[in-house]
């Protein structure tokens, strides 16, 4: 169903849009690192809730985008265009009310999460929280679109967006924090205005009729609960599998700032770097759940298996080759964020562990589950994902942490034992081929 050609074509953007995202989350934490490690500290406690509730669109996108693909592969062209309409309005009714939430609770919500922090910390915290809340509807209708695209193969439109929305926050962040010493609020105001941009620019262009999928009439309700359903029906055990993994980030996080500023500056540009050492997996798994999903709607489950394997064997050649990479520039990647020497020391600790991990276990942990929730087997993922992040992440993170001693070293020993427990689970559901029972086209 796909060539070689069309297969790069779709990836290549994918991995290059991964790419500009972890840039300008690494050009971020550099920017804010000048107002002092209490400023780096303050975002990076923030983006890890916020990547908790952004999960939800990106959970409630996947939904859309696995409907949709299956429907282009059975050759209902009017039915993928209805769910993507009812894609973009719950997507952008729930992220209203998101934002609404985090907007009043904005104190409260930092300080039942993460208890009585520094108030240098918390001050810097509940600003970026702020600004960055007002983001979340945008992000919902980029997030919506984006997935569309995909859908349809034309993963180079997001990839555009996204260099549009990097360059408005690298720049706007180097006038502000640079130029007028803005600290956090001079990282937040440019997250904003990009994510603005971005979502205008992808709403205006998903409205084309020459796409395979196109929206008519934005603004217009036209609420069509069936189609929601199926949607829904992906979408939320998708969102709370990954609503769980991020809250226990964040319960992790809390644990990790018990340590102190050095332990989570560390951990704060640590998870920076392994954002980049993903970033092959991301968008590869991103484009299996276009091309598996095609298949199950065609009802090809040889081709669907045939391009999963493909698929991941690619991930591990593309992730080995820039974990080595990593490894051997780690001094002066670290030392681009200008951290103190017993920060820069435990940051070096973590890199290392964390590329030998990311490529031998987080393929199969994290890739190939893509290809069973394209065929609509989203509940085993979720349970599986579910047990495997309070049983291993979140338990042994205090076990190895807190009681054997080995602070956020043992956090980070503890993640990579959750992504092992995953890496078997899904294997095991792949290769013995009950994934194929869940497709509701037949």
């Amino acid at each position: 169903m796909f060539t070689n050609k069309q297969l790069y074509k779709l990836i290549i953007p994918l991995i290059i849009e991964q790419l500009l995202a972890v840039t300008v989350g690494m050009v971020n934490i550099i920017m804010v690192a000048r107002a002092g490690e209490v400023a780096v500290s303050g975002v990076s406690l923030v983006d890890t809730l916020n990547v908790l509730l952004i999960t939800i669109f990106s959970s409630l996108a996947t939904g859309g985008a696995v409907v949709a693909a299956q429907y282009l592969g059975h050759k209902e062209t009017d039915n993928a265009c209805k769910s993507a309409k009812q894609l973009l309005l719950i997507s952008t009714l729930i992220s209203l009310i998101i934002m609404i939430f985090s907007l009043i609770g904005n104190y409260y919500i930092l300080r039942t999460i993460y208890g009585d922090i520094d108030a240098a910390v918390m001050k810097n915290a509940r600003i970026y929280f702020y600004v960055t809340s007002f983001s979340f509807p945008f992000l919902a209708i980029y997030n919506s679109c984006a997935a569309l695209f995909r859908v349809m193969g034309n993963s180079k439109i997001s990839m555009y967006a996204s260099l549009i929305m990097n360059v408005i926050n690298i720049v706007g962040s180097a006038v502000l924090v640079m130029g007028f010493h803005m600290g956090v609020m001079g990282v937040s105001i440019p997250a904003l205005l990009a994510r603005i941009s971005a979502a205008l620019i992808m709403l205006f262009l998903i409205r084309n009729k020459k796409n395979p999928i196109y929206i008519n009439h934005v603004m217009r309700l036209e609420l069509d609960i069936p189609m929601i359903k199926r949607i829904l029906q992906i979408g939320v055990p998708n969102g709370i599998e990954n609503g769980i993994f991020q809250i226990g980030k964040i319960l992790v996080q809390g644990l990790t700032a018990s340590f102190g500023t050095v332990a989570m500056s560390a951990n704060a540009v640590a998870q920076t770097i392994a954002g980049l050492e993903i970033i092959p997996g991301n968008g590869i798994g991103l484009a299996m759940i276009t091309v598996v999903g095609q298949c199950v709607g065609a009802g090809d489950y040889v081709q669907a298996k045939k391009y999963t394997i493909k698929l991941l064997k690619l991930t591990y050649i593309i992730m080995l080759i820039l974990n080595i990479g990593i490894i051997l520039l780690r001094y002066p990647i670290v030392n681009i964020f200008n951290l103190s020497s017993e920060t820069n020391a435990l940051t070096l600790q973590l890199i290392v562990y964390h590329s030998i991990c990311c490529c031998t276990i987080w393929p199969v942990a994290f890739s190939l589950p893509n290809a069973i929730r394209a065929a609509n087997d989203v509940k085993y993922t979720m349970v599986i994902s579910i047990i495997s992040m309070w049983l291993w992440r979140i338990g042994f993170s205090y076990i190895l942490a807190d009681f054997l001693k080995l602070g956020v070293l043992g956090v980070w020993i503890a993640m990579t034992i959750d992504w092992l427990f995953r890496a078997i689970c899904f294997l095991v559901r792949f290769i013995n081929g009950k994934w194929k029972l869940h497709s509701f086209i037949h």
